[in-house]
């Protein structure tokens, strides 16, 4: 019995030393999340793009603001980009959005300026020419803060796509 207890002791003794061996090893294999340029978590965005139907955006046509209806104009454009976009305005964490597409599915872009700058730099990043992860590195730099609301407050973008080339 007396030798039983030290075998058990001593086998305990070795699988703490070896998980505490191998701990770090386990540690630096999971995925870290992403961080921004400002060193804080990324919101919620989808890597790939979608695989099914997207939800409609809001009708553009319900707005009478030239902002907002600029807004859902192009977000009605670029769904699936702005499904691969995360939103700084942090409404992951604060409305369960899964990406920046979600403010415009909803009202939640009729009232935010972040993403209302965000959803106008992955448009005029989309029709630069730049994918949709590129764009997302440029919304984790904060790239997006440039953009001049201004220029899309004079008048109506024209619903139709194919007059805006």
């Amino acid at each position: 019995m007396k030798n039983r207890g030290k075998l058990v002791s001593a086998l305990v003794l070795i699988m703490a030393c070896s998980a505490l061996l191998l701990f770090p090893h386990f540690a630096a294999t999971q995925p870290q999340p992403q961080l921004s340029a400002t060193a804080e978590p990324v919101p919620a965005f989808h890597p790939q793009a979608p695989t099914g139907e997207l939800p409609p955006t809001m009708n553009p046509a319900t707005f009478t603001d030239k902002l907002v209806f600029n807004a859902y104009t192009v977000a009605g454009r670029v769904k699936k980009v702005l499904y691969q976009q995360p939103c700084y305005c942090h409404c992951d964490r604060a409305a369960g959005h899964g990406s920046l597409l979600d403010c415009y599915v909803g009202q939640h872009g009729t009232r935010c300026e972040i993403c209302q700058k965000e959803v106008f730099y992955s448009f005029e990043q989309t029709r630069a020419g730049k994918t949709p992860a590129q764009i997302r590195e440029g919304i984790i730099r904060g790239d997006w803060r440039q953009v001049d609301l201004a220029k899309y407050e004079k008048a109506y973008l024209p619903l139709s796509a194919t007059s805006l080339k």
